[in-house]
């Protein structure tokens, strides 16, 4: 069993910037990919991004690429989510889980409980 919590999340200007961690614990493996995953009001929960367990190989939805950088820390078992010049409609709960490193959330197998952020215009 693996547990994730994140933090970091809150209300912030549009232009502005957050940074949102993960922390694992339990039965946590350095092996797994993490992912962020979003989800509006009335949406479905989306695909933001994700970093391969090396921590090199990372992907994103094209809504957040050039904007969020994803980055980990396996020492410390915990996954990062740089947000920049974040706009209103980025608001949403953010959600990290482990996983493959692929956007299909049916992959991913440890949610946490998820933090939120709003962009205010």
């Amino acid at each position: 069993q693996v547990q994730l919590v994140e933090s970091g999340g809150g209300l912030v200007q549009a232009g502005g910037s957050l940074r949102l961690s993960c922390a694992a614990s339990g039965r946590t493996s350095s092996r797994y990919s993490m992912g962020w995953f979003r989800q509006a009001p009335g949406k479905e929960r989306e695909f933001v991004a994700t970093v391969h367990w090396n921590g090199v190989s990372t992907y994103y939805a094209d809504s957040v690429k050039g904007r969020f950088t994803i980055s980990r820390d396996n020492a410390k078992n915990t996954v990062y989510l740089q947000m920049n010049s974040l706009k209103p409609e980025d608001t949403a709960v953010y959600s990290c889980a482990s996983g493959s490193f692929t956007m299909a959330l049916i992959s991913y197998d440890y949610w946490g409980q998820g933090t939120q952020v709003i962009v205010s215009s």
